[in-house]
């Protein structure tokens, strides 16, 4: 950039022209801004999603417009890059933005804006003028999108600078994290993901026959095993239902007889018992999805 051009008297040009070169000494791994050649006031800029964020792995550029009399007034944002969070070509509203002046720093540059940007991506909208508030999913969806290619934005001059700063954050952005949609299988759409798959492997419920205690009492027990998996998390654990009964004084005092080959139909107090250890399983499993689903924010 020829400086030549500029008058480096003129306190915002000089303030921009050491900006520029600050961030040509010390670039950043978490955004990339440069000015246009013909108006140092307009900067294109992209920043990467937070780390462990729904924006992890995204690209999202921007226009930043710095005002004639800057750094004493704040400049403005717009995103270009469609992100779930901020709306696209149109001026967000932040704390460090021309939208709330009263909150505005001289000592702040365009490096502190870009920064505090990035780390508002995954803060509650709470209706701020220019936000958006998509789910997750979605969100991930968008930063998958928005490595293929810049946006299209401006005359050749801006779109170049764009396709530059693209290129270079290509080298720094880390791979995006894992969707829970792909669970679901080719085909899914963003209508679908907020089902998640719920695998689970019950096994035969067991009993365990105890001997008749010296009372009269007798214990019938009722085991079931469950495996409960949600995308990476799997989850294992027992449920038992054990239930005393009493014997008929005659059962006590029967002697052994041989057992007949043959096999016996359950009496229908096995079957009972069955049957509740079976219902004591399913209610379980269905704490546990409720409980998953909520971890994943697709609840409700």
């Amino acid at each position: 950039m020829a400086e030549d051009k500029y008058n480096c008297k003129n306190p915002a040009v000089k303030r921009i022209l050491q900006e520029l070169k600050e961030l040509r000494t010390n670039p950043s791994d978490e955004f990339m801004s440069l000015p246009l050649e013909e108006n140092i006031f307009e900067w294109q800029f992209a920043i990467l999603g937070p780390r462990d964020s729904e924006f992890e792995g995204g690209i999202y550029h921007g226009r930043i417009q710095l005002p004639a009399d800057y750094p004493f007034k704040p400049p403005s944002f717009m995103l270009l890059t469609p992100n779930g969070r901020f709306e696209t070509q149109t001026k967000i509203c932040l704390s460090i933005s021309n939208h709330h002046p009263e909150h505005w720093q001289p000592s702040w540059s365009v490096r502190t804006a870009l920064l505090a940007l990035i780390a508002f991506m995954p803060t509650n909208p709470d209706g701020a003028l220019g936000s958006l508030d998509y789910t997750k999913v979605e969100r991930k969806t968008l930063a998958i999108k928005s490595r293929e290619e810049a946006p299209r934005f401006g005359n050749p001059e801006r779109q170049k600078l764009i396709d530059e700063i693209h290129q270079y954050l290509l080298g720094k952005v880390p791979p995006v994290p894992q969707l829970i949609e792909d669970t679901l299988g080719e085909g899914s759409s963003l209508e679908d993901t907020h089902e998640v798959p719920i695998s689970s492997d019950v096994a035969a419920p067991t009993q365990e026959p105890h001997a008749p205690e010296p009372d009269g009492a007798v214990e019938d027990v009722r085991e079931v095993h469950v495996n409960a998996a949600a995308g990476s998390v799997r989850l294992s654990f027992s449920a038992g239902v054990r239930l005393t009964r009493r014997a008929p004084a005659e059962l006590l005092n029967e002697q052994p007889v041989e057992h007949d080959s043959r096999v016996q139909k359950p009496s229908i107090d096995d079957r009972m018992f069955t049957f509740a250890a079976i219902g004591l399983a399913i209610a379980i499993l269905v704490l546990v999805a409720k409980k998953l689903l909520r971890s994943y924010g697709l609840d409700g």
